[in-house]
């Protein structure tokens, strides 16, 4: 009988910590919107700009800035400055891991690549299957376009990318900067097209995105060891391009 008074005496202790229900009940309410769900629980596994975060989920910056605020000022996920950048991840700490937990044991989730979130947030994880099939869209891109001059800016508006995340997963991707890939490019189509047209060098270095002829030379040079009208003149063979 004594236990049993005990017990409700301690139950009754802790129901009367209305303010402390009141917070969890706060939280249990703020994470009853499915769409802030989804972004707790994916940066609870990555770090992430509001730009990536719109892409993947197919929402609008404004949109996923304002469920990033409630995030922020309800204390479950911070931001830090990288370069020009604001990037997002789950705040560490007893709170966020339980939240976690529950939210992945409710959706039968599993998370392979990670023990904690703790570990989630402070490593960055592989890039997603939408990044690296983003990186393969904008390389094919550049590629039907290489007479145009296309900035880091631009591609980054066309496919809804943050800059930084660009030039990381395409050199992921590729191995080299973005520059330096479709530079060998450029040059692929002019020696493809000095061997096999009469346009004048200067025709071919604009069809591959070069105003000024001598800064064309110079470039087709570092790469194929000859000047363009070398090349022309010896048929076409290469000495120190790429293959």
């Amino acid at each position: 009988m004594a236990k049993e008074y005990f017990k409700a005496d301690f139950l009754a202790g802790e129901v009367s910590k209305s303010e402390e229900f009141q917070s969890v009940a706060d939280i249990f309410a703020l994470l009853s919107d499915s769409t802030r769900l989804k972004i707790f629980w994916l940066l609870c596994h990555s770090k992430e700009c509001v730009m990536d975060i719109a892409s993947m989920l197919g929402m609008t910056t404004p949109a996923v800035s304002h469920h990033l605020r409630i995030l922020k000022d309800a204390g479950l996920i911070t931001g830090y400055r990288d370069g020009k950048e604001v990037f997002y991840a789950a705040e560490a700490g007893r709170r966020t891991d339980a939240l976690h937990s529950i939210t992945e044991r409710l959706m039968s989730v599993e998370c392979p690549e990670f023990d904690s979130a703790h570990e989630a947030v402070n490593e960055r994880p592989q890039f997603t299957e939408n990044h690296v099939e983003k990186i393969r869209m904008i390389h094919e891109f550049l590629s039907e376009n290489l007479s145009e001059r296309i900035t880091i800016d631009d591609l980054s508006k066309r496919f809804a990318m943050n800059p930084t995340t660009l030039k990381s997963v395409f050199k992921d991707v590729y191995g080299e900067s973005v520059a330096a890939h479709m530079k060998v490019h450029r040059m692929r189509k002019a020696a493809g097209l000095l061997s096999s047209s009469d346009m004048s060098v200067g025709e071919v270095a604009r069809r591959v995105g070069y105003g000024s002829q001598s800064k064309f030379s110079a470039v087709f040079g570092e790469l194929y060891g000859v000047s363009p009208r070398e090349y022309r003149a010896a048929g076409g063979r290469r000495r120190n391009g790429r293959k």
